[in-house]
């Protein structure tokens, strides 16, 4: 699989059997004041294969152009692996981009590893790593690397597992960065790119417009399970990846966010919301977002009988493509 491919989707359907007999339990906190969400981009600098520092560079200023003209505050997550080389000062310069945008950063780990595949110390190490470059962008500039995301939503297999690495977070000034909300979009964006290099562009235009409707539903969707589960909807935390596709795609994500009376904030604000201080407990083999995991909490259902699904089509266009475009899949998937 992609190096950036968090099965969230997958995950859901796999926890929903286990969810089908519990029990209620009292709200969680009043709403806020209209709908929130925070984005975050993973796999920076680019997402997917390892491009040139030229098409990085274009993907980046055109994604952080549209960000800024939605006056958009987002947090991007950073995989170093991806700025080594010879054009190591090229590919900085896009986590550059990023903070002169007036945008944050965070760590991804150094090679996208699971901490479900390797030894915990093992992991710490590569995440220790990942943060040389990003850590002294941000130093430079009076700032500190905050927030942490997990590759694939992988939080390890056993508790004692998550609990020395999370330690280990804290001890380093670290938050987790949950996702509440996320819509596939790795699935479309390596067949968007791979028409567009065909330059089949009536092709480009129809993934494109089935990742619109996919998101749009899927938006929906989360609004709902937020409700059903928590007596309201949370401030979200959206989850998307530093691709072509999105960079060709943030006015019309806007729109569906518009659409859906979703204001966009920064991570930090999102974060306020108490929902986040939800007890997280969930360990096992499987990547999963949050509020699978505040459902086994809580002991209540998610409405999974109305999930949205990706398109067939994408999913073998997706499947085809997988593995033989990115060069780093191999050693990181």
């Amino acid at each position: 699989m992609p190096a950036t491919v968090p099965r969230v989707g997958t995950a859901l359907r796999i926890l929903a059997a286990a969810l089908l007999a519990v029990t209620t339990a009292p709200a969680i906190a009043a709403p806020a004041p209209g709908g929130t969400v925070a984005l975050t981009f993973d796999d920076l600098p680019v997402f997917g294969q390892k491009t040139s520092p030229a098409d990085g560079a274009a993907m980046t200023t055109r994604l952080l152009a549209g960000l800024e003209r939605q006056h958009y505050t987002a947090t991007g997550f950073v995989n170093e692996a991806q700025l080594a080389g010879p054009d190591h000062a090229q590919r900085l310069r896009l986590l550059q981009q990023w903070l002169d945008a007036g945008m944050d950063l965070g760590n991804h780990s150094y090679s996208h590893l699971s901490l479900n595949a390797v030894p915990v110390e093992t992991y710490i190490a590569d995440v220790a790593r990942g943060a040389h470059d990003t850590g002294a962008l941000l130093a430079a500039r009076g700032r500190r690397e905050r927030w942490y995301r997990y590759p694939y939503l992988e939080t390890g297999k056993t508790i004692a597992v998550r609990h020395r690495f999370e330690s280990w977070l804290a001890e380093h000034g670290y938050r987790v960065a949950p996702v509440t909300m996320e819509s596939a979009d790795w699935r479309f964006a390596a067949p968007y790119d791979d028409a567009v290099a065909r330059g089949d562009h009536a092709e480009a235009q129809r993934i494109q417009s089935a990742y619109f409707t996919f998101t749009r539903q899927i938006v929906a969707w989360y609004r709902q399970a937020g409700r059903e589960l928590l007596g309201r909807e949370p401030a979200f935390v959206f989850l998307l990846h530093a691709s072509h596709l999105n960079a060709a795609s943030i006015d019309d994500l806007a729109a569906i966010l518009h659409d859906q009376h979703l204001r966009v904030v920064p991570l930090d604000t999102a974060m306020r919301d108490p929902a986040y201080r939800i007890a997280d407990t969930y360990v096992g083999p499987n990547g999963t977002g949050w509020l699978d995991r505040w459902s086994l909490t809580l002991h209540r259902s998610l409405p999974y009988a109305s999930l949205p699904t990706v398109p067939k089509a994408i999913i073998a266009y997706d499947a085809r493509l997988e593995g033989a475009t990115d060069p780093r899949a191999a050693a990181t998937s």
